[in-house]
């Protein structure tokens, strides 16, 4: 673009968002706790699902102090069902980090923000730039689908040479008069109107400027990514039921386990909370009950039968998962070494997995 052209193109797409955009939870302020907690929360997330969790997080945990000093526990669980539990662990080592290098304070210079556990380069542009006013760009999925086809980019656009060159990109058209806007705005024109399925040319503001829609080259740019083969995976899981309603769960394991089977298991749970829990490879119900007696009850025969559940299907990334659910009903529920013994019908008391909530459900019914 021409230095006329640019000013245009940056006045017209800044009057959009500020007439247009969404009313979100984390725009209301410029802290830097608030905005940082929302760009974490909006990893592989859409904004209205982690909206609730924003604000039921904010309610525990207002300033970095109460995050840094709270129970692991408790942290995981106000993030249970918002998945990708490394984020949560993360975003706590990272105020401890705050707390004990930075006065509790997120820095504002780029090399501090990019040691921080959890941040990389287009978390630290949005947080630094929108609540520091930092001169910074940021190239996230969305900017990047924008940026492809304001200039008729075609090809994979996650490839290293081609996502350099959409950086600098959007370093040349960055306002630098308002960053934090811009930076909201590029993202926003992504998230609403630039979509990555059926874009809303007619209501995009800079339509004008873009050689992808002059070119009728919007609907394949950006190229699709080719996608990792799918792992199937089968596991099966063991509910205790007693007579009161209770079950046992079993703790996060401490340390990632030396068994490539038990650490799959382990990550796919989300090392969280979770009833006994195997990878199959040929007799589930058989498999499942040597591991609990040999490896749980210390050798002992469960006391009742086995009762196979409906089926239950997960997705995790790449991997499908086909978990086997056994119910066992006992008069009195076994004692295992660092369990937890809770009303089956409510678990919220521990974090958990969505995948163990699911089983849960399966028993229940």
């Amino acid at each position: 673009m021409t230095p006329l052209s640019l000013k245009s193109f940056q006045r017209t797409l800044l009057g959009w968002f500020a007439q247009y955009q969404r009313e979100l939870p984390w725009r209301r302020d410029k802290d830097p706790y608030r905005i940082w907690l929302s760009e974490i929360m909006l990893q592989q997330t859409r904004a209205a699902t982690a909206i609730p969790y924003y604000e039921r997080f904010l309610e525990h945990f207002p300033e970095v102090k109460a995050l840094a000093e709270a129970p692991e526990e408790h942290v995981l669980r106000l993030w249970a069902g918002l998945g990708y539990y490394s984020r949560a662990r993360n975003l706590q080592k990272a105020a401890r980090e705050i707390l004990a290098k930075h006065q509790g304070f997120f820095p504002a210079e780029l090399s501090e923000a990019l040691a921080l556990p959890g941040i990389g380069n287009y978390t630290a542009a949005a947080i630094l730039s929108i609540a520091y006013g930092k001169k910074l760009a940021v190239l996230d999925g969305n900017v990047a689908r924008v940026l492809a086809r304001l200039g008729a980019i075609g090809g994979e656009l996650r490839v290293d040479s081609r996502w350099r060159q959409l950086q600098k990109t959007a370093d040349t058209l960055l306002d630098t008069r308002a960053p934090g806007d811009w930076n909201q705005a590029m993202m926003e024109l992504g998230a609403t109107v630039c979509t990555p399925r059926s874009p809303q040319c007619l209501l995009c503001p800079v339509n004008k400027y873009c050689e992808g829609r002059k070119r009728g080259l919007v609907g394949s740019i950006p190229e699709k990514r080719i996608k990792r083969a799918t792992e199937e995976i089968t596991l099966a899981a063991l509910v205790f039921a007693d007579t009161k309603g209770n079950t046992l769960l079993l703790s996060p394991p401490r340390t990632l386990p030396k068994s490539k089977s038990r650490a799959n298991v382990a990550a796919l749970l989300s090392r969280l909370w979770h009833f006994p829990t195997i990878q199959v490879r040929r007799d589930a119900a058989k498999e499942l009950q040597s591991y609990v007696e040999t490896r749980l009850l210390d050798g002992e025969r469960i006391a009742g039968q086995l009762q196979a559940l409906k089926k239950v299907r997960h997705a995790v990334t790449y991997r499908s998962i086909t978990l086997l659910p056994y119910r066992v009903d006992v008069a009195e529920l076994p004692r295992v070494p660092h369990d937890k013994v809770l009303p089956l019908a409510d678990l919220s008391a521990v974090p958990i997995s969505n995948l163990t909530r699911k089983v849960a459900r399966a028993a229940l019914a």
